[in-house]
This record gives structure tokens, sequence and C-alpha cells, in this order.
């Protein structure tokens, strides 16, 4: 079966639940506080839990966010294919979720940065594997030696980007570069129009897809509404399951990590994102980007639905 890799930054995430964020210069009391390992590791832990073969192929520090990191991806199954880098530490991710389960961020930067073209190509990809690409690593240091790596790759490797909210505003020859090698492209709502240029699902799917080379595939999130899938010159709707949402964050990473691993199954496109959208809502009832759910939650979850 194909692999999951994901060459994108494992962070610590801070999480801080506050009532309300502070106004500048302000102080707010956080409710609750609890570190996890978060960024790339939150696709990856949900694709291993939907019984992905997956790697994580960015870089992890050696201190003690580090060695979180790599505590959360053992648990699961999930291989370190580059070396630790020597004398420092992983970065942190404070997050400030509030009431609405709305999150905003703060990043710091650590050896989740320090990659190259060779710590990249020891994950070894294969004819069939995916590999998960972030914009966010398209800023900065990781940069230059991703996109010299991506262009390195053999075309019988899929290539999955992640945009995140920096994708659109990258230069002009990094997005191209990028989108040029793209097989698939998965996003959210506001991602997909900042790149577009048009609002509503479909219509920005379909701008999407012109962008990407021929036979790619688009798929646009948003949220309990669910998301378009774009293939063949063809959208598929797949409805969303509205809940009651206590945590937003990873939501998204946990939709991109199971529709991941059914595709890396055998499943379609648009199956794989019918499971993905129900794993994305039972991802906003629990507290924690690392709560995604098995492959046995998602079909009890989905029983539930066809009641």
């Amino acid at each position: 079966m194909p692999r999951v890799i994901h060459t994108a930054q494992a962070l610590v995430d801070a999480v801080m639940e506050v009532p309300i964020l502070p106004g500048r210069g302000g102080n707010v009391m956080a409710t609750s506080y609890e570190r996890y390992a978060g960024g790339a590791v939150t696709i990856l832990l949900a694709a291993a839990r939907s019984g992905a073969t997956c790697v994580h192929a960015g870089s992890v520090g050696t201190g003690p966010n580090g060695d979180l990191v790599r505590a959360a991806l053992a648990a699961e199954g999930v291989a370190l294919s580059a070396p630790a880098v020597a004398d420092l530490d992983t970065g942190v991710c404070v997050v400030l979720v509030e009431p609405s389960a709305e999150r905003s961020f703060v990043t710091t930067q650590g050896a989740e940065r320090h990659i190259s073209v060779a710590s990249l190509d020891a994950c070894a990809p294969e004819a069939g594997d995916l590999v998960c690409v972030s914009g966010y690593s398209l800023v900065g240091r990781t940069r230059d030696p991703l996109v010299e790596w991506l262009g390195s790759l053999a075309e019988e490797v899929v290539v999955v980007l992640d945009p995140g909210a920096t994708f659109a505003e990258l230069d002009h020859r990094t997005r191209e570069t990028v989108l040029a090698r793209t097989d698939v492209w998965t996003g959210n709502a506001d991602e997909a129009a900042s790149l577009a240029g048009v609002t509503g699902t479909e219509e920005a799917a379909l701008v999407v897809e012109s962008l990407l080379p021929a036979g790619s595939v688009t798929i646009v999130r948003d949220g309990p509404r669910g998301c378009t899938v774009r293939e063949g010159g063809r959208s598929t709707h797949l409805p969303g399951h509205p809940q009651r949402p206590v945590d937003t964050n990873g939501a998204g990473d946990t939709h991109t990590g199971v529709l991941l691993a059914e595709r890396a199954a055998g499943a379609t496109w648009a199956e794989a994102a019918r499971r993905a959208n129900a794993a994305g809502a039972i991802k906003v009832t629990r507290r924690g980007p690392d709560t995604a759910p098995t492959r046995a939650e998602i079909d009890a979850f989905l029983r539930l639905a066809a009641r």
C-alpha cells in the first residue's frame, strides 16, 4: 500500500483556552493549558489511525519538545526518516482557543526549519506514495530545499499540496513552480478563494483546477458544510456533519490525514472525502489537535449518520 509522507513542520502546540482574546497590552486568564505534538503530526496521526503507513520526513529537534513529537509519532507507529537536529529543539505554536472554538496562533521557529535535500530524500518516496507539502514550508529557510527536492521526485510520486493561509501570498515563481508539480490540492474555502480570486467552493475549485497540471484533483473544504471534490472536469459535493464544536484546532489536518489514508487504501477521492468529512466532524467535538478518530470510530459515526 502506498505510504503517506509528510514533509512539513512538526511542532509542539501549547494550547490555552481563554474566555476572550486580550486587547493590545491587555491580560486574560486561561482556563486550561495543555501541550500536544502538533503541526504535521496531526495529519500523520489521523492517517495512521485510519490504517495508513506513515512517515514524517521533516526535521525534529533534540530537546523536550522534540521528545514529545517523537513519542507521539512512535505511539501510532509513524516513522521518522530524517536524522535528529543536534543541539536545537523543536519550535512551539501557542494556540489560544476561544469559547466559540475559534483559535489564534503564535509560532516560534526551531529545529523543524532545518531541512535539506538530503534530509528530505531519506524518506525515499516510491511510485504511488502520497507526499504532503504545506504552504507554510514554502517560506523561510525551508523553502529552497523543499522546492529543489520536489523537482527531483519521479512523476509517479503523488504530491499533495496543503496550501495554508500563506500560499496565495508567495512570490509568483515559487507559487507557479509548486503548482506545476501538484497532483492534489486540498485546502479550506478561504485558502481556495485567496488563490482563485473568487468565492464559493465550486467556483473556487474550478479556478484552482485550472492552475494545476492536467489530471490533478482539487478538494475544497467548507467546514460543517462538507467539501467539493473537483476531478476529471466534474465537481462532486460531499455533505458535512454539523456538530457543536469545542475545539476546531486540527480539524482541517484531521480531514487531510484521513483523506490521504483512504486514498492510499484504494478509495476514490470522493469516498475518501466522505470519510474525511466524518473524521473532521468527530474531531471538533474533542479537545486537542491529537484527537483524530480511528477507522472504527468513523465507521460507527457514519452508521449513525445514515439512520
